[in-house]
C-alpha cells in the first residue's frame, strides 16, 4: 500500500511538470509569433528596414545588459528559493523571502532605469557611435524598473508551481508590445515625415509601455490571491526564522551565478553592438553599416531565438521542480525529469537547426520581401541552436540542483575562448 501511495504521488507531481512546461511552451510560441509580426512589420517598413532595426538592436543590447543585472537571475533564484520552503511546508518563510526581494529590486531597478536615463547621450555617440539610438535609449529606460520587480513576482509564482501566471503576464506583455508598436510607429511616421530616428523611438516606447502592461497584471493577480497566501502562512510548518540581510544576501549568492551567465552571454552581444558598426564604417558610408547591423540583430538574431524560445520552457520549469525534488530528496525524480527534457531539447534543435541553415535564402525572401539580405549569417548563426538550446536545458537543471557555478564558469571559458 506504501507503494501504491507513493507512484500515484510521484504520477500527479509529474503532470504538474509537465502542465507547467505546456503552459509555458505556449506562451514562448505565442510570444515569439507576435514578435515576429512586429519584426516583419519593421522591416519591411517603407522608412525603417534594417537601418532601424540596426538602432534598436544597437540600443536593446545596452538595455539588455543593464536589464541583465538588475532582474536575470531573479526569477529562477527566487523560484527556487520559494519551491525549497514551499516543498517543506514554510509558506511564511517563502513569502518573506518574496516581500524582502521586492524591496531589494525595487531599489536596484530604479537605479537602472535612471542610469539608462541619464546616460542615453553618451552612451548612443560616444559608445555605439550612432546618435541615432539615444531617443531609443531614452525611451527603454523605464522598462527596467518595471521587468525588475515583474520579475521578483514571476520568481515567487514559478515557486509555488504556478507558471500560467508568469505565462499570461509575458502573453499579455507581448500583446501589448506588438499592437502598440505598429500603432505608434505609424503615428510617428505620420508626425515626423517617416523618420527613421523617431519611428525607432517609437518601437522602443512600445517595450517599455508593454512592461508597464505585463507588470499591472501580475500585481492584480497577487491582489487576488492575497487570502489565499494568508491562509498558507497561518498554516505553516517548519518555519525558521532569517535576518533580513541574510535573505538578501542568499538572494543575491543564488541569483548572481544565473546573472553572470547572461551578463556574459549580453556583453557578447554588445561587443558586437560597439565593434560591428564602427568597424564597418571605416569601409562603408554610414547609413550601409548600421543596416549591416540590423541585418544581424534584426532579423538573423529574430529567427534564430525562435526555437529557443520553445526550449526555455523546460530551462524555466525545471528549476523549482528540481529544487523541490532535491528539498524531498527524490533523486529519481530528478533523474526522471533531467532525462526527458534534454531527449526533447533534441528533438527541437536539430530540425531547426538543420532547416533553418539549409532553407536560410528561401525563409529570408519569404518573410522580408523587401529586405531579404542575409542568407550567409542566417546559415552560420543556425549551427549554434542546438548546442544553445542543451545549454539552457543543462543550466536549468544545474540552477535547480544547486550547483549555480558551473553554467557561469563554462560561458566565462568560452568568452575566454
Amino acid at each position: 500500500m506504501p507503494k501504491h501511495i507513493k507512484t500515484k504521488d510521484n504520477s500527479s507531481k509529474k503532470e504538474t511538470f509537465m502542465q507547467s512546461v505546456i503552459t509555458l511552451i505556449f506562451s514562448q510560441v505565442l510570444i515569439k509569433l507576435l514578435g515576429l509580426v512586429y519584426n516583419l512589420y519593421l522591416t519591411n517598413r517603407e522608412g525603417f528596414g534594417d537601418k532601424g532595426n540596426g538602432i534598436v538592436a544597437a540600443s536593446y543590447q545596452i538595455y539588455a545588459l543593464l536589464l541583465t543585472i538588475s532582474s536575470i537571475g531573479v526569477p529562477n533564484a527566487i523560484s527556487k528559493l520559494v519551491s525549497e520552503r514551499v516543498a517543506i511546508g514554510d509558506h511564511k518563510g517563502a513569502y518573506r523571502i518574496f516581500k524582502i526581494a521586492f524591496a531589494t529590486f525595487t531599489v536596484i531597478g530604479l537605479v537602472g532605469s535612471l542610469m539608462l536615463f541619464f546616460g542615453a547621450h553618451l552612451i548612443a555617440v560616444k559608445w555605439l557611435q550612432i546618435p541615432d539610438a539615444e531617443m531609443t535609449l531614452v525611451a527603454l529606460s523605464p522598462a527596467i524598473f518595471f521587468v525588475a520587480i515583474a520579475s521578483v513576482m514571476r520568481g515567487y509564482f514559478n515557486g509555488r508551481q504556478n507558471m500560467k501566471v508568469t505565462a499570461r503576464s509575458q502573453s499579455i506583455e507581448q500583446i501589448f508590445k506588438t499592437a502598440l508598436t505598429i500603432i505608434l510607429v505609424e503615428i510617428v511616421a505620420i508626425i515626423s515625415n517617416v523618420s527613421t530616428e523617431w519611428m525607432a523611438g517609437g518601437a522602443t516606447l512600445a517595450t517599455t509601455l508593454a512592461t508597464m502592461a505585463g507588470f499591472g497584471y501580475l500585481f492584480l493577480f497577487y491582489k487576488t490571491r492575497r487570502k489565499e497566501i494568508a491562509r498558507e502562512i497561518k498554516s505553516t510548518v517548519n518555519y525558521k526564522y532569517e535576518r533580513v540581510r541574510n535573505i538578501i544576501k542568499k538572494i543575491l549568492i543564488v541569483s548572481f551565478p544565473i546573472a553572470l551567465t547572461a551578463i556574459l552571454s549580453s556583453v557578447n552581444k554588445n561587443i558586437d553592438s560597439f565593434t560591428v558598426v564602427r568597424s564597418l564604417k571605416e569601409f562603408l558610408p554610414e547609413d550601409v553599416a548600421v543596416s549591416q547591423y540590423g541585418i544581424l540583430g534584426g532579423k538573423v538574431d529574430t529567427l534564430t531565438s525562435l526555437p529557443l524560445s520553445i526550449n526555455v520552457a523546460f530551462a524555466t520549469a525545471l528549476v523549482p521542480a528540481i529544487s523541490a525534488a532535491k528539498a524531498r530528496r527524490d533523486r529519481k525524480e530528478i533523474k526522471r525529469k533531467t532525462t526527458f527534457s534534454f531527449l526533447i531539447s533534441m528533438l527541437i534543435g536539430l530540425p531547426c537547426t538543420v532547416g533553418m541553415c539549409v532553407f536560410a535564402g528561401p525563409i529570408l525572401n519569404l518573410l522580408y520581401p523587401n529586405a531579404s539580405e542575409g542568407t550567409v549569417i542566417l546559415q552560420i548563426s543556425s549551427l549554434t541552436i542546438l548546442f544553445t538550446i542543451l545549454d539552457q536545458t543543462i543550466n536549468g537543471a544545474l540552477q535547480g540542483y544547486g550547483l549555480l557555478r558551473v553554467p557561469a564558469i563554462s560561458l566565462g571559458l568560452r568568452c575566454y575562448c
